[in-house]
């Protein structure tokens, strides 16, 4: 991947991470478990976050396709402190957002959204 693009990679998901401020990181991931673009803080490892989101994206598609549901969208956990969303970006890349307790799950949803698709031109 060129340079460019990887800094626009990072550039968007700051852009959303400004967008809405409850979005506290945001990664892009291939589905080998390997990162590709980050805006996480010091204390989130890079390649933690990259193997279970590859993880957990990879069994969400079986489940989805096994269940006749088709195509996985996304992914949503719930935890006691926040958000963790996963949605693909193609088929070799999701993208793994982490949003605190006052996040607005459809606001995060429709930028996530709008982020995949840019991310995906840029590979």
């Amino acid at each position: 991947m060129a340079l460019e693009n990887l800094n626009s990679m990072i550039a968007r998901l700051e852009a959303m991470k400004q967008a809405i401020p409850e979005v506290e990181a945001a990664a892009v991931v291939s589905l080998d478990g390997l990162i590709i673009a980050s805006a996480l803080p010091e204390n989130i490892s890079d390649d933690r976050v990259s193997a279970m989101s590859a993880a957990i994206l990879s069994l969400a598609e079986s489940i989805s396709n096994e269940m006749g549901r088709g195509c996985l969208e996304q992914v949503f956990t719930k935890g006691c402190n926040g958000y963790v969303i996963l949605t693909a970006i193609n088929d070799h890349a999701g993208l793994t957002v982490l949003a605190n307790e006052q996040a607005k799950p459809g606001l995060v949803f429709l930028e996530m959204r709008r982020a995949a698709e840019d991310l995906n031109k840029l590979f």
